[in-house]
C-alpha cells in the first residue's frame, strides 16, 4: 500500500521533485523530467532515457555522470508525452547528439519515437536503442517484440560510460545495442502494487503460489506456480536464463538481483548466494555482480533476475566510473554546475474567429467536455477491465487525458474548431502519456487540422473528420482490425458515420449510428486475443473480456453523439445550424 500522499493524481510531480531536492548535487529538475546537473564535455552525447513513474530508481534515479544525461518521467507506470521527452532531450543535448532508450512499451515507442523525429527536424540529431531484455514476454524468435525490465540498467550504464569516455554518437548506439543483445532478464512476482489513492492491488497472486514473467507496469506473470523456496526459485530463474545464452557469449557474465518493491535486501542476498553457486556450478565468472533495488514497482513483491554476458569492451564500461543518486562505481570528480535551457513552447498563432466560427469552437468544447464526462463516469470500469491482462491504468490514464483536454478546450474558449481540438489533442497527449495518450492526443488534433475554421459545417464534415481520426490514430498505433485494439471500434464507428451521411442522415444521426457500430464492435473483441501492446504476452487472460481501449472508445461515442444531439436540438429550436 502506498500511503504517504496528498494528492494522488500528483504523487509522480512530487516524488520527482523530492528526488532532485535530495541529490541537488547531480540533479537539476526541467519540464517533463530530470537532467545531469554537472558540465558534459563539448560535442558529448547525450543519454536520455525514461519511462513511467512508479519504478525507482528506473529512471531518474540512474542520471548523472557516467550515467544517462536526463530523464523523461512520465506518469505512474505511463509513458511520457512526446513534449516531456523533447524538452528534456533539448536541455540534456550538448552538441553531440541524443540517443534514447527505454522499455520496448507501446505508449514509450509512440512517444519517444515522436520526440526524436521533432528533435531530428530541429537538428539534433537522435537515435533510438530499445530496452528487450524480458525472456518472458516473447519467444527468442520475435526476440525484437520483447519487453524492457530490469535490463536497461545495463543498457543505460553502458551507453553512459561510453558517451562519458568521448565516443560519438555512431559508437555510442553501437554499445548500447550491444549490452542489449547481451542482456537477459526473468521476474517473478508474490503479490501486486497498489497505486496510490487505490483500495488495492492492481491484481494478486494465491497465497502459496507465484505469477512468473511479470511486467513492471504492475501485470501480473504469464504463468503461476507453486511457491518455490529460494534455492528452487534461483534453479528455476538462473536456468530458463542459460536456456536463453546469447550468440557468441563468453563465459563471463554479470547477474543482477533486482527487487520489485517489498522484497527488501536479506531476502534478495539470500537468494543471491544460491544464483552466484548456480553460475559457478555452470562455469562461469561473475563479474562486478548487484543485487538490490534497480527497476521497482511501487510496492509490488516481487524478483527479477538479469545476466549480461560481457567481453573486455563491455566489461570496460560496466565498471567505469558514475555517480547517480541509485547507482554509483569509482570515483567521478565533482565538475561544475551546469546552465539550462528548456525547450520553448510552440507558438500557434490563433486567428481571429467570427461570431460563427467562435460559436463552432465553443459547441466543439462542448464534446470535448462530454468525452471527459464520460471517462470520469466509467474510470473504475475500465481500470478493472485493463487489470485482466494489463496493468490497469487505463481508467487512470484516459481521465487525466481527458481532463487535461476539456481543460485546454475551456481555456481556448472564444476561438475556432480547429484550435480548440488541437489545443485538445495536445494537452491530452500531454497529461495522459501512454498508448492511449498518444492515439486519443493525435486524433484529436487531426481532427481540429481537418476541419479547419470556418462559420459553417456540412454533414460531409464529420465524415472527413471521422476519417481523419480514424487514420491518425491508426497510422501512429500501426493496429490493424482483429488485433483487439481501439482500432477494432474505431474503424466500423468511421464506416458506420461515412454510411449514414450517405444515405442522407444528419450528422446527429451518423453519429448515433457510429456509436452503435462501436458498441457492437467493442463487445465483439472480447472473443480476439490482443497481438498489440502490455496485454500480448497475457493474451489467454483477455479471451472473454473486451479490449478496454476499444471500450472505452464506444463509451466516448456514444457520450459524444448524446451531447451533439442535445447541440443540434437546441440550435434547430433556435433556428441556426448547429
Amino acid at each position: 500500500m502506498t500511503r504517504l500522499f496528498d494528492d494522488p493524481t500528483q504523487f509522480a510531480d512530487a516524488a520527482i521533485d523530492g528526488l532532485v531536492a535530495a541529490h541537488r548535487r547531480v540533479l537539476a529538475r526541467v519540464d517533463g523530467g530530470v537532467v545531469r546537473a554537472t558540465e558534459m564535455s563539448d560535442d558529448q552525447v547525450a543519454v536520455v532515457i525514461g519511462g513511467g513513474s512508479g519504478h525507482y530508481p528506473a529512471f531518474a534515479g540512474l542520471v548523472g555522470p557516467g550515467g544517462a544525461a536526463g530523464s523523461a518521467c512520465g506518469n505512474l507506470f505511463a509513458s511520457p508525452s512526446a513534449g516531456q521527452v523533447h524538452r528534456v532531450a533539448t536541455a540534456a543535448a550538448n552538441g553531440g547528439g541524443v540517443l534514447l532508450s527505454f522499455g520496448n512499451y507501446a505508449g514509450d515507442v509512440l512517444h519517444f519515437g515522436q520526440a526524436q523525429e521533432r528533435l531530428n527536424a530541429e537538428g539534433i540529431e537522435t537515435r533510438t536503442v530499445l530496452v528487450t531484455d524480458d525472456i518472458a514476454s516473447a519467444p527468442a524468435e520475435r526476440i525484437d517484440e520483447r519487453r524492457g525490465i530490469a535490463g536497461g540498467l545495463v543498457v543505460y550504464k553502458v551507453a553512459g560510460a561510453a558517451s562519458e569516455e568521448g565516443a560519438d554518437l555512431d559508437e555510442v548506439e553501437r554499445l548500447a545495442r550491444r549490452a542489449n543483445a547481451r542482456t537477459r532478464s526473468l521476474g517473478a512476482a508474490f503479490d501486486g502494487c497498489t497505486l496510490p489513492g487505490a483500495d488495492d492491488a492492481l491484481f494478486h497472486v494465491p497465497e502459496g503460489r507465484m505469477s512468473l514473467g511479470l511486467g513492471i507496469h504492475g501485470e501480473p506473470g504469464i504463468s503461476e506456480h507453486d511457491l518455490p523456496t529460494s534455492s528452487e526459485l534461483a534453479d528455476l530463474l538462473v536456468g530458463r536464463l542459460l536456456g536463453e545464452i546469447p550468440e557468441g557469449a563468453g563465459a563471463r557474465v554479470v547477474p543482477i538481483l533486482n527487487g520489485l518493491g517489498t522484497v527488501k535486501y536479506e531476502e534478495l542476498f539470500v537468494l543471491f548466494g544460491h544464483v552466484d553457486r548456480l553460475l559457478a556450478d555452470a562455469g562461469y565468472e561473475v563479474v562486478e555482480p548487484e543485487c538490490g533495488e534497480f527497476v521497482t514497482s511501487l510496492d509490488m513483491a516481487g524478483v527479477s533476475l538479469t545476466l549480461f554476458w560481457v567481453d573486455d569492451e563491455l566489461e570496460r564500461l560496466w565498471t567505469a566510473p558514475a555517480e547517480t543518486p541509485a547507482f554509483r562505481r569509482g570515483f567521478v570528480a565533482e565538475g561544475r554546475r551546469r546552465a539550462f535551457e528548456t525547450a520553448a513552447g510552440d507558438e500557434t498563432a490563433q486567428e481571429d474567429p467570427t461570431a460563427a466560427s467562435a460559436a463552432a469552437g465553443e459547441a466543439a468544447a462542448e464534446l470535448i467536455e462530454a468525452t471527459r464526462a464520460v471517462v470520469e463516469d466509467h474510470e473504475d470500469e475500465l481500470g478493472e477491465l485493463d487489470a485482466i491482462a494489463g496493468d490497469g491504468d487505463h481508467g487512470i490514464g484516459m481521465r487525466r487525458g481527458a481532463e487535461a483536454a476539456a481543460a485546454a478546450a475551456r481555456a481556448a474558449a472564444g476561438v475556432t474548431v480547429a484550435e480548440v481540438f488541437v489545443a485538445a489533442g495536445d494537452a491530452w497527449s500531454e497529461k495522459a502519456g501512454g498508448t492511449s495518450g498518444a492515439l486519443w492526443g493525435s486524433g484529436l488534433a487531426a481532427v481540429g487540422r481537418a476541419l479547419g475554421n470556418r462559420d459553417a459545417y456540412a454533414a460531409d464534415d464529420a465524415v472527413v473528420a471521422a476519417e481523419a481520426f480514424r487514420d491518425a490514430v491508426v497510422r501512429l498505433g500501426g493496429a490493424e482490425l482483429g488485433d483487439k485494439t481501439m482500432v477494432d471500434a474505431l474503424v466500423p464507428w468511421a464506416g458506420a458515420v461515412a454510411e449514414s451521411v450517405a444515405a442522407g442522415g444528419s450528422v446527429a444521426d451518423a453519429l448515433a449510428a457510429g456509436a452503435d457500430a462501436a458498441a457492437a464492435a467493442a463487445v465483439e473483441t472480447a472473443d480476439l486475443l490482443p497481438k498489440k501492446g502490455r496485454a500480448r504476452p497475457l493474451a489467454e487472460k483477455s479471451r472473454g473480456h473486451p479490449d478496454p481501449g476499444a471500450h472505452s472508445f464506444a463509451l466516448i461515442a456514444r457520450g459524444v453523439a448524446a451531447r451533439f444531439g442535445e447541440l443540434a436540438d437546441r440550435s434547430n429550436h433556435e433556428g441556426e445550424k448547429p
